[in-house]
């Protein structure tokens, strides 16, 4: 009698399946399977979610880099959605497992990568999030900056610019360090809030440049196909990469949630439309300042300094509710959770955070924003190629090796039956260094560059097909059978 399962076909421990488990050096609270109690998140909760996160900074920039690249608004704007179509998939996919059993994302890497090997996607998600982290709170710190500036003499401070952000990243990690739900609460109200503000900013750009400006009929800067295609594929992988990281330790939201019908229809309907939303808004505002101010201004902050005391005020609020939002929950959660899952009887989620918030100072958010170049192909492109292999395998494992069926309570056994050789899967770690290589090779053959262009997809395609070919027949997995009398009395509702 380890797991019992709800009428939403939510699997969680009974109390015996927690005694069995809970002196594991595995176990801990933070890691601990959801009850039925938490699972309480609603579609509205994965709405607001979304909504949060993509309303951002780094959203608004991605347009105006996509642009300052050579594409006109629309390409622009069709390459976003695109893309956050796309990585809707894994989200969706990989959300279903943290739903299903209420594991967070460590404890699901266990599942492919094994008890120990469970570190090696689990610190990869990690170490992109924290670099997320400083990326978002250097575009927040340098907006209040400027901010401040506009209205005060605080341009005369030395090192004024340092101050802000540093600042602003000990807000950032204060926050944070008060966990996840505290980020749902947050989240909920932050919502429409940022929505509100949002199309106030839009109606202003539409009013004060008599009209849409000159977005819709500035060109494209590409003369043929070929030349738009080089940009648009590396741009594309961008656009995926930008939630790549949250295809990954979506389960870290979704083992909250109080069906499969809530994360799906709250995540689906929010993602590529805000992000969409939000994208075209900074290309109209921006290129109403073409038309109001004479030059094109792609940072807010910039935008808002020359608005009146009272609405820079509002404005700095808007700006840091919406890159805290983003931050807490989207780049902070993963590496917390990553730093808690090498030692859970020893390391909190807390300590996870802290630890979080330094690294993301010593990845030089500034030097990855010195340019769009740096921005768009650099990092989005590069942190794409690694993730996109990790998304196969654990796509590959729970939907076509597994078929869904996970034993919970072997997720936490040192000596389990997820704990392969030496706590390590071997056939997972190749396939996701095959994943990456052929890509990365790729990007060096003349002719063909374009599979490096697309690294994250074709590269979790390769991974994919790879570990379910290795992995079937393979001993360590559950069989029908087996799984079946683990669960036959749970799906009746009972205790199994």
């Amino acid at each position: 009698m380890k797991t019992q399962v709800d009428s939403n076909g939510i699997v969680t421990l009974t109390r015996e399946g927690e005694a069995l488990v809970k002196d594991s050096p595995l176990y801990n609270e933070g890691l601990r399977p959801t009850t039925m109690e938490e699972h309480n998140w609603t579609s509205y909760n994965f709405a607001s979610l979304w909504i949060g996160m993509s309303i951002c900074l780094p959203t608004y920039a991605m347009a105006g880099g996509l642009i300052s690249l050579g594409m006109n608004w629309w390409q622009a704007i069709i390459t976003i959605i695109l893309g956050n179509c796309i990585v809707l998939i894994p989200i969706l996919l990989n959300s279903h497992a943290g739903t299903k059993f209420g594991i967070p994302y460590p404890v699901f890497a266990r599942l492919w990568f094994g008890s120990k090997g469970a570190h090696i996607p689990a610190v990869a998600r990690g170490l992109i999030g924290a670099g997320w982290f400083g990326i978002n709170c250097w575009f927040g710190g340098a907006a209040i900056d400027t901010l401040l500036m506009s209205m005060t003499d605080w341009g005369n401070v030395p090192g004024h610019l340092w101050i802000s952000f540093l600042g602003f990243w000990a807000i950032n990690v204060w926050v944070a360090y008060r966990g996840p739900e505290a980020i749902r609460k947050m989240e909920a109200w932050a919502a429409p809030v940022l929505i509100i503000m949002s199309l106030a900013l839009l109606i202003w750009a539409l009013t004060s440049a008599g009209g849409w400006g000159p977005m819709l009929s500035a060109p494209s800067k590409f003369a043929t196909t070929g030349e738009f295609l080089k940009v648009f594929f590396p741009a594309l992988t961008g656009a995926i990469a930008f939630w790549a990281t949250m295809a990954l330790n979506i389960p870290d939201f979704c083992r909250y949630a109080k069906s499969q019908k809530a994360q799906v229809v709250g995540q689906s309907s929010a993602l590529p439309t805000t992000m969409g939303f939000f994208s075209f808004i900074g290309v109209a505002v921006t290129s109403a300042t073409v038309v109001i101010y004479g030059e094109a201004l792609w940072d807010p902050a910039a935008v808002l300094a020359k608005f009146s005391p009272l609405a820079i005020f509002f404005g700095t609020i808007g700006i840091v509710l919406a890159t805290l939002t983003t931050n807490v929950a989207a780049n902070i959660v993963a590496p917390a959770r990553a730093v808690e899952n090498l030692a859970p009887r020893r390391l909190s989620y807390q300590t996870g955070a802290l630890i979080a918030g330094v690294v993301g100072l010593l990845m030089q958010p500034w030097y990855i924003l010195e340019n769009f170049g740096n921005y768009i192909f650099l990092w989005l492109g590069t942190y794409g190629a690694l993730l996109g292999p990790i998304d196969g395998i654990a796509i590959a494992d729970y939907w076509l090796v597994r078929k869904r069926r996970i034993h919970l309570a072997e997720l936490y056994k040192t000596n389990g039956i997820y704990s392969y050789k030496s706590g390590y899967n071997s056939h997972a770690l190749w396939a996701m260094l095959i994943g990456i290589a052929i890509p990365f090779i790729c990007k060096y053959i003349p002719g063909l560059t374009i599979v490096w262009d697309n690294a994250w997809t074709i590269g979790l395609l390769i991974s994919l097909a790879i570990y379910t070919w290795i992995m079937k027949g393979n001993a360590s997995i559950i069989s029908a059978k087996q799984y079946e009398q683990v669960t036959s009395q749970a799906a009746a509702g009972k205790a199994s």
